[in-house]
C-alpha cells in the first residue's frame, strides 16, 4: 500500500502515545519509516503504546505540544521528511471541565506545529489532523462537506474549528511553495487499544474484563462508527499523494479532507454495545439514567467523503460488523487468560490486524475495479 511512499522516510508523529497515534506509529514502522514521536505523557493505563513496547521500535520524545520552543527544537533535531500532527485533548466531556486546557492544546498546539514547519528546511509534507466536530453541527441527516461552515458549541469542537482556520491561514500565507500541507477530519473511531474515559468501546472493554455491566450514557446517539485503521489509511494515502511530485488530476496541497465510512453506516451506541456483546460471553449493558443531566453532546454527525474518493481514490474498506469484529478480537487477545492476564505479543497482534486490513482494502479495490 501507499506505493512505498514511507520506506526509508523520516516521519514525525505528534501524539504518538495516544490511541490513534500509536496505531499510526506502528503502521509507519511496518511501512519501513524511521519514526519519531512527540508527546507529553502516556495518557492512559493500560496503554496501547506501552503494551506494544513501541518505544523500542521508534524514537520516543517527551514534551508538551504547547511549549513552542521545545517542539521546534525536537522537530529541527529529528529533521523529518513528513509530519503527522495528532496531539490533542480529544474528549468532548473533558473540554467542558477544562476548556482553557482544551483550547491551548488543540489550537495553540496546531499553531506551534505550523510555526515549526515554517522554519524546518527538511520537511516536505505536513498532514494536520483535526476532527469531524470542527463543523458547525446542525444535526442534519446528510454528510458534512469540506466546504460547510466550521463551528462548535462545545469547547472541544470550537478548538478544532480554530485549528482548521489557523492551519489554512498558514497554508495560504506561508506554504504556497512548500511544504505540501493538508488537513483531515474524521471522528468516532473505534478499535483495540483505546482506554480513554467516556467512550463506549473502552467503557465496554473495561467492564467486560472485570465481569461487570457496562453503563452507557446515550444509547440512542447515532454515529458513523469506523475502525481506527480506516481514517489512518486516509491520512497515509494523503501523505503519500502530497509527497508525490508527479502530475495528477488534482493536487491535494492546501486542501481539507473528510475520512469516514459509507453514508449508510450509522449505528446507535446501543447497537455498538449489542454487537460487541456477541463476541464477549457474559457481557451486560445498563443505561445511565443520570446521563441526561450531563454536558450536551451531539446526537447525529456524519461526513460526506466524496472528495477523498475523487481526489485520492480513497474509500472505507470495512462494514460495521467487520469493524466490531476487529475491535472485539483485539481486546479479547489483550485480556486473554484467567484473571485478565495480558499477552506479551501485542505489537505482533496489532501489526497482524494492520496486515489483515491492508488485504481487505486491496480486495475492496479489486472488487470496485471489476
Amino acid at each position: 500500500m501507499f506505493a512505498n511512499a514511507y520506506q526509508g522516510r523520516r516521519v514525525f508523529v505528534t501524539g504518538h502515545t495516544g490511541f490513534k497515534g500509536s496505531w499510526l506509529a506502528a503502521w509507519l514502522v511496518r511501512l519501513g519509516a524511521t519514526v519519531g514521536g512527540y508527546a507529553d505523557n502516556i495518557p492512559t493505563n493500560p496503554s496501547h503504546f506501552s503494551a506494544m513496547r513501541l518505544n523500542e521500535h521508534m524514537e520516543d520524545m517527551r514534551g508538551d505540544i504547547r511549549d513552542r520552543q521545545a517542539l521546534v527544537k525536537a522537530i529541527h533535531d529529528f529533521k523529518p521528511d513528513m509530519i503527522f500532527h495528532l496531539a490533542a485533548q480529544a474528549l468532548v466531556r473533558k473540554s467542558y471541565a477544562s476548556p482553557a486546557e482544551t483550547f491551548e492544546t488543540n489550537m495553540t498546539g496546531a499553531l506551534n506545529v505550523l510555526e515549526a514547519v515554517r522554519t524546518c528546511s527538511s520537511l516536505g509534507v505536513l498532514v494536520l489532523i483535526t476532527s469531524d466536530k470542527c463543523y458547525r453541527n446542525d444535526e442534519w441527516v446528510w454528510g458534512y462537506r469540506e466546504t460547510d461552515s466550521l463551528g462548535g458549541a462545545d469547547p472541544y469542537s470550537a478548538s478544532k474549528a480554530c485549528a482548521e482556520i489557523i492551519a489554512h491561514s498558514y497554508f495560504r500565507s506561508f506554504f504556497r511553495e512548500g511544504p505540501a500541507c493538508a488537513t483531515t477530519r474524521a471522528g468516532n473511531v473505534i478499535g483495540g487499544g483505546d482506554w480513554a474515559e467516556d467512550r463506549i468501546v473502552p467503557d465496554c472493554a473495561r467492564a467486560w474484563s472485570e465481569n461487570r455491566p457496562a453503563v452507557i450514557r446515550s444509547p440512542l446517539a447515532t454515529r458513523p462508527w469506523q475502525l481506527v485503521l480506516e481514517p489512518l489509511s486516509g491520512y497515509l494515502w494523503l501523505g503519500a499523494r502530497l509527497s508525490d511530485n508527479r502530475p495528477h488530476s488534482f493536487n491535494p496541497r492546501g486542501e481539507a479532507y473528510n475520512f469516514g465510512p459509507a453514508a449508510d453506516v450509522n449505528n446507535t451506541v446501543a447497537e455498538v454495545a449489542e454487537a460487541l456483546a456477541r463476541y464477549w460471553p457474559g457481557f451486560r449493558v445498563e443505561a445511565d439514567k443520570a446521563a441526561q443531566a450531563g454536558p450536551k453532546e451531539c446526537t447525529l454527525l456524519k461526513l460526506c467523503c466524496d472528495k477523498a474518493l475523487a481526489h485520492l481514490d480513497w474509500k472505507a474498506a470495512l462494514q460495521f460488523d467487520e469493524t466490531i469484529r476487529y475491535t472485539a478480537e483485539w481486546y479479547r487477545h489483550f485480556y486473554r487468560g484467567e484473571g485478565g492476564k495480558k499477552t506479551q505479543n501485542i505489537l505482533d497482534f496489532t501489526l497482524g490486524q494492520i496486515a489483515a486490513y491492508e488485504n481487505a482494502a486491496a480486495q475492496r479495490d479489486l472488487a470496485w475495479a471489476r
